[in-house]
């Protein structure tokens, strides 16, 4: 990639390595159908229908969401088999409604009795068998019913008698993200898997359907050696990673796919910073990095090529600025950097990096071909 290239974009901006984030899609890919299962996207990570072209395999769905704006958006783009994994309330059924008679299948999560009430309520008014899934909680880490809550069966015969669809059961090992290394991991999978499973041995038990096994989070889809039982795999961040996968052993630092392109603005010789234009609102202020094995900061620094500047850390970000300074240890030496050099920054977090841009630059895999640019999009 070409310095030229990159010297033409405004800083900071956000950027994509098109052959990285190919790797990666393929990867995952490979896994799930390894595995027998077949694989469910998050699009949230990316929010971008182009994006979306690349990591749906059949460019239609299935796909997961996180926003009703991202299934209405997503949804008009043509991909019309959406689940939206975030507990549904029921303020927002009647978009819901809308999406199923603008011709998208968009499944809801829930786990309790009164939103199973709300969804069949919703289904009967409209006349649409709204499909719904019980969360499954396998760790303790946010929301969900365990395999054994009596409330289970309740919540499935509420939808079931109600003039809903069950459609199945889902499970978010979160607390996968503070497993360091991939035997760790794999541990947290079976977890998933074990919770999931047996859930689904319930509802069945009791006389009702579960057709759809789900779980999912990046560290247990890529760990995962057995999915007996289950049905479909569900991942998001796989798309580009970022410093904290990276920090856990899931991928490597190699494999980030994202970004931020700035610019060196000014320096401080004698406390040894460089001053780049890319503060918290280019990076965010995740510091997802900073309980792990190693802080780095607001992001690795590399060269405009996207090499990795051995030491360099972002340790300070204000509004609009970022200090660039050697990690607190390093010896090493550190290459000077003018003023207006351009650098990479790679997140700690890919989701909260690009939800503070609107589109992204992406350098195609192809070495010739222009740099493209995808829009990207945020909301409720």
């Amino acid at each position: 990639m070409s310095d030229a290239r990159l010297s033409a974009l405004p800083t900071p901006c956000l950027l994509v390595d098109e052959a990285r984030m190919n790797r990666n899609i393929d990867r995952l890919s490979r896994h799930a159908a390894s595995l027998g299962v077949r694989l469910r996207p998050h699009l949230k990570t990316t929010k971008s229908v182009d994006a979306a072209r690349h990591v749906l395999a059949g460019g239609n769905g299935p796909a997961t969401v996180s926003t009703l704006a991202e299934a209405e958006v997503f949804a008009e783009a043509g991909i019309a088999d959406i689940l939206y994994a975030v507990g549904i309330s029921p303020d927002k059924l009647d978009r819901v409604v809308a999406l199923h008679r603008a011709g998208c299948r968009l499944i809801v999560l829930l786990d309790s009795v009164a939103q199973a009430e709300a969804v069949a309520a919703a289904s009967r008014a409209c006349g649409i068998a709204i499909p719904a899934m019980i969360e499954i909680d396998s760790d303790g880490h946010r929301s969900g019913l365990t395999a054994d809550d009596p409330a289970l069966i309740d919540v499935g015969r509420t939808l079931d008698a109600g003039g809903a669809e069950l459609c199945g059961v889902l499970c978010h090992a979160g607390e996968s993200y503070g497993a360091v290394g991939r035997a760790a991991q794999a541990v947290c999978a079976e977890q998933e898997r074990r919770a999931v499973v047996d859930a689904s041995d319930r509802l069945r038990g009791a006389g009702l359907p579960c057709p759809v096994v789900s779980v999912g989070s990046t560290p247990t889809a890529h760990a995962a050696k057995d999915l007996t039982g289950v049905t479909e795999m569900r991942a998001g961040v796989y798309v580009f990673f970022d410093l904290v996968m990276a920090g856990i052993d899931v991928c490597d630092v190699d494999d980030i796919a994202l970004s931020v392109l700035t610019t060196v603005i000014g320096h401080q010789t004698t406390r040894g910073w460089t001053i780049c234009d890319a503060g918290w609102m280019a990076m965010s202020r995740d510091r997802g990095t900073a309980s792990q094995r190693v802080d780095q900061g607001y992001g690795i620094v590399c060269d405009a090529a996207g090499k990795v500047i051995p030491g360099l850390i972002v340790i300070q970000a204000n509004q609009e600025h970022g200090v660039i300074a050697p990690r607190s240890g390093f010896d090493g030496g550190t290459p000077d950097l003018p003023l207006g050099t351009k650098l990479r920054i790679l997140p700690n977090h890919a989701c909260a990096t690009a939800a503070q841009h609107g589109h992204y630059h992406v350098i195609p895999a192809k070495r010739d071909a222009p740099l493209a640019t995808w829009p990207r999009f945020g909301g409720w």
